[in-house]
């Protein structure tokens, strides 16, 4: 799915926040080959960060990404405004509404946000998905494939 996502928006510029050991890094990196684009990907452990940087040289496509060793909530906040096309947001759900100020300033005008494991983990990321349905500059929709994906349409200008 987030191949699809990447390709149907022709997405340049895409952030991934918790690479983990970069399953849904290999299929941004394709993705992001596909459309002439660059993803970043942030993960907090340096030692996730390592695995996941195996597991796209496998893939043979490490040139597509920059993996970061770094907190999300830093980066986040150094980005300039309106940085990324499309944000993948599967990281420690206690600090999604923290993140959010920052989430909605980076994402361009019409981007897009899909946030994974709100099913799955409904109740961790309850006030989250209240700060964004309440929040009028985006819209969203819950998509139930696999663990949940909460998809969030930035307003298009």
């Amino acid at each position: 799915m987030l191949n699809v996502l990447v390709c149907a928006k022709g997405a340049r510029h895409v952030l991934e926040i918790g690479t983990s050991n970069g399953y849904s890094t290999i299929w941004l990196a394709d993705a992001v080959e596909a459309t002439g684009g660059r993803l970043v990907s942030l993960e907090i452990e340096s030692a996730r960060t390592a695995l996941a940087r195996e597991n796209l040289a496998r893939a043979g496509l490490e040139h597509n990404a920059d993996l970061r060793t770094e907190d999300a909530a830093n980066a986040l906040g150094a980005a300039p405004d309106n940085a990324y096309d499309l944000i993948f947001l599967d990281a420690e759900r206690d600090a999604y509404t923290s993140y959010w100020p920052d989430l909605v300033r980076v994402l361009k005008p019409a981007g897009l946000l899909a946030v994974d494991n709100v099913i799955s983990h409904a109740a961790e990321v309850e006030d989250f998905r209240a700060i964004v349905e309440n929040d009028e500059r985006v819209t969203a929709a819950l998509v139930p494939i696999g663990a949940g994906v909460l998809l969030v349409a930035a307003s298009p200008g």
